[in-house]
């Protein structure tokens, strides 16, 4: 199992626990390319040059710039950049719940693994997950990746919860745009003749179906120019170990219900 790219905490109101998050796809199989000099082998480097006086800048002096007119800019450093972080940098806290079929498909954008990070936080997990089973729901919330905040539904699934980033409205192009001039109806006669086919090359869901036969070529076509190498051996990393979030679940939830309904009474 690779390593969690995210850890932090997920929250609904007063109950806690720790988790992890990890890219539910990966393209680490494709095939990828160095870019070398042909002529003697070596890699090619690239870095970054100022653009006035052409010579390569060093890694310590690297800032964003935003651009306030023209070879004019405000320069933001590392230190400016953690100083507006968000809070939704180490927490997903749900705020809102959907019904899942609600949310068309076109508005998911990436899947990821969600998790408890330690024993102690499966309690918390597995009883906020069961209840959005239960009540067949998902949970709205945001989090921040690379000093982004992109909007997140969270997604029961077996014993654990798929975390979807969300594309924002602005970023959906309506359907309506690009279908309005198809026909609303086939030829009914032409109908009947087609299902016959779709149902002679039915076939139930493999992975096997999507293969990529470029991806296979390249393989092939790298194992004969290869010299026979030993594989480097990777040295074992030390383990982080995870924090402690001790919570009484049931005090915690019972607190949650009686908040939520005095703040109903007084509204």
């Amino acid at each position: 199992m690779a390593r969690p790219y995210w850890k932090g905490y997920l929250k609904l109101s007063l109950v806690t626990c720790p988790v992890n998050m990890s890219p539910a796809t990966s393209e680490s199989e494709k095939v990828r390319f160095h870019t070398l000099n042909k002529e003697t082998g070596n890699r090619v480097v690239s870095q970054y040059i100022d653009s006035v006086t052409g010579k390569p800048v060093k890694d310590g002096n690297e800032a964003k710039g935003y651009a306030r007119g023209e070879n004019d800019y405000v320069i933001l450093t590392e230190d400016d950049l953690d100083a507006v972080a968000l809070d939704t940098v180490k927490t997903i806290d749900i705020e809102k719940f959907a019904p899942a079929e609600s949310i068309e498909w076109v508005y998911l954008e990436k899947p990821h693994y969600l998790m408890p990070d330690d024993a102690v936080g499966n309690e918390a997990f597995a009883v906020i997950r069961d209840a959005m089973e239960a009540d067949k729901v998902v949970g709205i919330s945001k989090l921040v990746v690379g000093r982004r905040e992109k909007a997140v539904v969270l997604e029961p699934r077996d014993e654990g919860i798929v975390l979807w980033s969300l594309r924002f409205g602005d970023e959906v192009r309506p359907e309506e745009a690009y279908f309005e001039d198809i026909d609303d109806e086939a030829d009914p006669d032409l109908v009947p003749l087609v299902q016959q086919l779709i149902k002679k090359k039915i076939k139930r869901w493999s992975p096997d179906m999507v293969s990529d036969p470029i991806q296979e070529n390249l393989l092939k076509l790298i194992e004969e120019k290869k010299k026979a190498l030993k594989p480097k051996k990777k040295t074992a990393k030390a383990k982080e170990a995870p924090a402690s979030n001790v919570i009484n679940i049931m005090d915690a939830l019972r607190k949650s219900v009686a908040d939520e309904l005095k703040s109903r009474k007084a509204g």
